[in-house]
């Protein structure tokens, strides 16, 4: 089988939907799934207004949909709601074509954050946007609750997955800072809320690992933090298990790809008690959660290393893959045995079949 997957967001990005397109696809090739990529990259760009980062592809629909045909996919996945995953949208539409879609970042709140935007348009775009394709892909049951309320159906689980080889405790060591020390790993950007746990008052030493457009206000506003930008990959898995406790102040985020992250490292998670904690930590197992972030940093103090540890395990690529592929798999007609971690409906765990796993009411 060949999917196209249709995203806005790509390299040079560094982000969690680049990331999970990446490792999915690099663990497709085991079930003999061969997948492609239509990205920016290969169209002019313009920058997002307000995140420059993001570049936005100038094209046609006439052009995408033409590419789209070329590329010959027997199954078209469209990752993201920019200017991409809308004409690929309105090409299967047109051709009568089935394509599945993925839930991944929380627009509505982030465009609120930035503009005068009423988040209930923004839902109600995005709502009818993912209600027209075979099967909306999330993270977690808590952002399934969430966008079923509001209306979105054909809802289908797919969580993420961590390389525990890589991020392992292990690789601590000295930082030479003083502890102890709370660690955040992201996009430094308004969305991400890292004001709320920079203004912590916490003993030992905060840390920030990440580049976005938020870097310079911050590093000003806070010069006692410590920013280290970006970090490769070996060095970043080191910087995970060196720290005491990994603050994730998001509010906004589907899931926390970096959460697993540092599970996997053996440091335990302090964070809201909102969609993607709540979900992985918020059973107080490997951390935990508050309303009172505050609380929560000083509580994961206190988290067993090792029970961080055993809760990453529970995340595995092959999962991902196999989850993602049941969706494809049911929007072409095809079944495939479920091994989901979270049933939507409000059942989890287990094994459950394509009926009891299907859409909302």
């Amino acid at each position: 089988m060949r999917i196209l997957m249709v995203t806005d967001a790509w390299r040079p990005q560094v982000n969690g939907v680049v990331h999970t397109l990446e490792r999915l696809s690099e663990t497709l090739k085991s079930f003999d799934i061969e997948t492609d990529f239509l990205t920016p990259n290969i169209f002019r760009t313009l920058p997002l207004p307000t995140y420059p980062d993001i570049r936005l592809a100038l094209t046609r629909p006439r052009h995408v949909a033409r590419l789209i045909e070329a590329r010959n996919a027997d199954h078209i996945h469209i990752v993201t709601e920019g200017p991409l995953g809308i004409m690929a949208r309105r090409c299967c539409r047109k051709a009568g074509r089935p394509f599945t879609t993925s839930y991944h970042t929380r627009f509505p709140e982030y465009l609120s954050a930035r503009l005068p935007i009423p988040e209930a348009w923004a839902y109600r775009w995005l709502r009818d946007f993912h209600n027209s394709g075979q099967g909306t892909l999330v993270a977690t049951q808590s952002l399934a609750d969430d966008l079923a309320a509001r209306g979105f159906t054909k809802l289908r689980p797919w969580t993420r997955g961590v390389d525990t080889d890589h991020f392992r405790p292990d690789k601590r060591k000295d930082l030479g800072l003083k502890g102890p020390i709370f660690l955040c790993v992201g996009r430094v950007a308004i969305e991400k809320n890292l004001a709320a746990f920079l203004d912590l008052d916490l003993p030992g030493s905060k840390v920030i690992v990440g580049e976005g457009p938020e870097l310079a206000r911050l590093k000003a506003r806070y010069p006692d933090a410590y920013f280290l930008g970006h970090r490769p990959n070996d060095e970043l898995a080191e910087i995970y298990a060196s720290a005491d406790v990994f603050v994730f102040p998001s509010r906004t985020d589907t899931f926390g790809n970096v959460i697993i992250e540092a599970l996997a490292s053996g440091t335990p998670v302090a964070a809201y008690p909102v969609t993607g904690p709540i979900d992985i930590v918020g059973d107080g197992v490997g951390g935990a959660v508050s309303n009172d972030l505050r609380e929560a940093a000083l509580a994961a103090l206190h988290v067993d290393r090792a029970e961080a540890r055993q809760r990453a395990m529970r995340y595995s690529w092959k999962a991902c893959a196999e989850m993602f592929l049941e969706t494809v798999e049911e929007a072409l007609g095809t079944t495939r045995k479920l091994t989901s971690t979270f049933v939507i409906h409000g059942r989890s765990g287990g094994e459950a079949d394509a009926q009891t796993r299907g859409s909302i009411p």
